[in-house]
């Protein structure tokens, strides 16, 4: 169930979990504010929590209002897209062998059989998208392994929304977003170490900071670098 703050212009969305601490998050497109909370904490205190809370709030709204965001994709060509931070122009090529995708100098060319549709064009696109982050991501998931002493057990790429990623602590596990595969390589290895270090701190508190400090020191400068740079145009949904 979900309950709702109204603090003067800003509405806080209110849900109640199984866990052990207050966990704020801002999400775009527009700034929406939500709070999961522990199950026995009483909504008073959570609303106290929002008020402490109403500058960083509207401080990270602010930067969703003004992050630039990338025009639908039709995939025509000479349309712009990105990998590993770089923009290429986009070349249909139409061949009646199997689809693959190709990069050449600042061009992507995309093969596929004639008369394939937008849909599929783009499912093959996201697929070879896909395929380049399960290439990245295990070499620098070993490399960490080893400098924080922890064990991924299993890795997930999908499209999210919200996240660039996740972590779920108990399995092991963390979820990467397909879009990272559009971003520079640094920030890639950035999302890919905050969610390992969740396996020795699950919450983002002073500990949680500490130890990201100590083992990446230009991390919030890459989390900066990483919000600045355009983001996928969709119809968001929550």
């Amino acid at each position: 169930m979900v309950a709702r703050l109204d603090l003067g212009d800003i509405t806080v969305d209110v849900v109640k979990k199984d866990i052990k601490n207050i966990h704020l998050s801002v999400y775009p497109p527009v700034g929406k504010v939500r709070i999961s909370a522990p199950l026995r904490m009483d909504l008073d205190t959570i609303r106290v929590f929002a008020i402490s809370k109403l500058g960083w709030i509207k401080k990270q709204q602010q930067k969703l209002r003004e992050q630039e965001r990338e025009s639908p994709r039709e995939l025509l060509d000479r349309e712009s897209h990105y990998a590993w931070g770089k923009r290429y122009l986009l070349k249909v090529v139409e061949k009646d062998l199997p689809p693959f995708v190709k990069l050449v100098h600042n061009k992507m060319f995309l093969h596929v059989r004639p008369g394939t549709i937008e849909e599929r064009k783009q499912e093959i696109l996201e697929e070879w998208y896909r395929e380049s982050l399960k290439i990245a991501i295990p070499p620098i998931i070993e490399k960490w392994q080893k400098r924080l002493g922890v064990q991924v057990e299993r890795f997930h790429i999908q499209r999210m929304k919200t996240k660039w990623g996740s972590c779920n602590a108990g399995a092991g596990a963390i979820r990467i977003n397909t879009e990272l595969a559009k971003k520079p390589q640094e920030c890639l290895e950035y999302i890919v170490v905050h969610e390992m270090m969740h396996l020795l701190e699950p919450s983002h508190h002073a500990r949680f900071i500490s130890l990201m400090d100590k083992h990446l020191p230009k991390w919030q400068f890459l989390r900066e670098e990483l919000n600045r740079l355009p983001v996928r145009h969709e119809e968001w949904e929550y």
